[in-house]
């Protein structure tokens, strides 16, 4: 048994991660991007993409990460109080090697892809487990390594259960746009999108299994 399933039983998830590690011969690769990429124009220069089903073999992909990549939990200083991050995370820098050869390549194309719009190739890879419905991401810009005028993008690939990935106008309170992520889709949130909007992973009731991102960003972006 591995260890992130050991660390997970004690809030019954355990089954969860095993009912969803189905199908190991199954082949993991990546389809075109070219022509397949909808784009949604938000506001103030900000805009998404979106490759449903980019991934193929996403169930074999969330099996191998599950197993193989380092998880680790962390706890963040909240005002006046230590409080646990809700979700399993790892990071990989531009220099370390990723857990599966699918992702360099997905690397590679999306830099491939976007170069000319980015002005410069996607460099790391984060990666966060949501194990059920309780774990989520609060709402942010990933403005880390850019200053308040410069744009940069982000592209998450899931695996896994779907769940949503909501934005918002930055200073807003009100949700504008939902996307359920999941099985191996894409997004690539660019322009102006980490400056002037948010986006968060909401927890929920509704019972789910566990989804894992990968957020590919240029060099310093967090």
């Amino acid at each position: 048994m591995s260890a992130i399933t050991v660390a997970t039983t004690s809030r019954t998830r355990s089954a969860d991660l095993q009912d969803s590690l189905l199908d190991f011969a199954e082949d993991i690769d990546l389809a075109p991007l070219d022509g397949a990429v909808e784009r949604r124009t938000l506001t103030r220069g900000a805009w998404v993409d979106i490759r449903p089903g980019w991934l193929q073999g996403a169930d074999a992909l969330m099996s191998k990460l599950v197993e193989g990549v380092g998880w680790h939990a962390e706890r963040r200083q909240m005002y006046e109080r230590v409080v646990d991050v809700p979700r399993m995370l790892c990071f990989y820098d531009e220099d370390d090697a990723l857990p599966d050869p699918v992702l360099d390549r997905a690397k590679t194309m999306l830099s491939d892809y976007y170069g000319a719009e980015l002005g410069e190739p996607f460099r790391t890879a984060g990666m966060c487990l949501y194990r059920d419905g309780r774990d989520s991401v609060a709402w942010h810009g990933d403005t880390i390594g850019r200053g308040k005028s410069e744009d940069t993008m982000v592209a998450i690939l899931s695996v896994g259960a779907a769940r949503v990935l909501s934005l918002r106008p930055r200073g807003s309170t009100t949700t504008w746009a939902r996307y359920p992520l999941g099985h191996g889709d894409l997004i690539v949130m660019g322009g102006s999108c980490q400056r002037t909007w948010e986006h968060a992973i909401t927890k929920t009731a509704k019972p789910v299994g566990p989804r894992i991102s990968i957020q590919f960003r240029p060099r310093g972006v967090r």
